[in-house]
């Protein structure tokens, strides 16, 4: 029995080109392009890059000052759970920050960030809230959800978005105890 060369590699071609096409048609059209669509919907997103693999949804988001990361975020999460899926959701904020900000979250840091190892999350509009002082017609917003911490800096027309992850308190056997 002889084989011909050019007709297997032929059908070999062509149903690779079907398969990834329709690969990649699927992922484009009935994945990307929803999710896409979802996140520029929703009120204060200017632009939105996005990029989906097997393990992560990762979004990039402009923002303008008038959007609340909470909600895009709720709203991604729980509109786009079929596409999403089991991935992990992930959104970036690109800032419209200045160097004032900047500075002034990088003095605050530590505060914000022994009260998130703590796992004491009321402490941070306590102290967003005091040290917003230094820094004459800074406001700073924060909110929280099951998963994350948001905080919205704004000041002279400027504002800087933070998503904290929260880590939930873990269940189980405490050290000292052994299990039987």
């Amino acid at each position: 029995m002889k084989l011909r060369v050019v007709p297997i590699l032929l059908a070999v071609v062509c149903s690779s080109l079907i398969l990834f096409g329709g690969w990649f048609m699927y992922r484009s059209y009935a994945m990307e392009t929803p999710l896409n669509e979802l996140v520029s919907q929703a009120q204060g997103v200017e632009q939105v890059q996005m990029e989906l693999s097997n393990q992560a949804v990762n979004i990039k988001v402009k923002l303008n000052g008038e959007a609340n990361l909470r909600e895009i975020y709720q709203k991604v999460a729980t509109e786009g759970a079929n596409i999403i899926g089991k991935r992990q959701l992930t959104i970036q904020v690109e800032n419209n920050s200045s160097s004032d900000l900047d500075q002034w979250w990088s003095l605050v840091l530590f505060d914000i960030a022994q009260a998130m190892d703590t796992r004491q999350y009321s402490q941070i509009p306590a102290t967003l809230e005091e040290k917003t002082a230094t820094l004459p017609g800074l406001q700073a917003v924060t909110e929280m959800d099951d998963n994350n911490v948001y905080v919205r800096l704004t000041h002279e027309g400027k504002s800087k978005y933070i998503i904290l992850p929260r880590v939930p308190a873990r269940l189980g056997v405490w050290p000292n105890e052994q299990v039987q």
